[in-house]
């Protein structure tokens, strides 16, 4: 198993346990789905995974080693894009955000130029390379936070919430990409509460209520499910995988 979290338990600062006893596993060439209501956990258990908290119990499997002790080097095989694209876009121009990685990578700035026209062409985003972030529209910002994640080539992609407050058109830019991703032998997790994105693109589904995780199983079994569909406040939707 490429990803596992096993028995993870969180607790911020003052507040009540957010985590309590929380698991989740992804492979090469899967795509798994994390849905549950607001507040429960979803964004702090894909932080767990990118190794950016530390869980209080609980331990995070990457190849089967110990994520802590792979770290920071590890970091450059875990891609994760926040819920809120302000919160990760930080450079003068969509370029600039492009190579940021690729600069702690490269040594070369032809090769990182290669790269990050590369990752433009495919995402159709050329013509926003001289942008400044700031003036890009939603749709816009995060189909660069998703490019410039996938610029550095992770194999685990972690996704908050992809799709929320997009137009079709940028939604289905961003399932192709994760089929693509997916075809390439790469792990993908995805939180989210768009039910349409993961009955689409999801292999199982993880449900998360009150810290705990339910399920892991086939996606159809769980969207077809009214329980835990209740459990993750979501309705069912007809949509079938492509």
């Amino acid at each position: 198993m490429l990803l596992k979290l096993e028995n993870i338990y969180f607790k911020y600062p003052g507040e009540v346990e957010v985590l309590k006893g929380a698991n989740l596993s992804a492979d090469r060439g899967e795509i798994v789905a994390l849905i549950g209501p607001v507040g429960s956990g979803k964004t702090t258990l894909l932080m767990i995974a990118a190794g950016l908290l530390e869980p209080e119990k609980g331990i995070v499997f990457l190849d089967g080693k110990p994520l802590k002790d792979q770290l920071p080097e590890a970091r450059e095989r875990i891609g994760l894009v926040f819920q809120n694209p302000d919160d990760q876009i930080f450079n003068p121009t969509v370029y600039d955000e492009l190579a940021f990685a690729l600069n702690q990578i490269f040594n070369s700035a032809m090769e990182v130029d290669s790269v990050v026209r590369s990752v433009a062409d495919r995402f159709n985003i050329t013509h926003l390379l001289s942008r400044p972030p700031y003036r890009l529209s939603m749709g816009e910002k995060r189909i660069v936070t998703l490019a410039s994640i996938i610029a550095y080539n992770p194999d685990i992609l972690l996704l908050d919430e992809p799709t929320a407050n997009v137009s079709s058109r940028i939604a289905g830019i961003i399932k192709t990409v994760l089929f693509e991703f997916k075809q390439s032998k790469k792990a993908v997790v995805i939180a989210s509460h768009d039910a349409e994105l993961i009955a689409e693109v999801s292999d199982r589904v993880y449900v998360i209520n009150n810290g705990v995780t339910i399920g892991g199983l086939d996606s159809k079994i769980v969207l077809s499910d009214e329980k835990m569909l209740a459990m993750a406040d979501l309705k069912p939707t007809r949509i079938e995988k492509t």
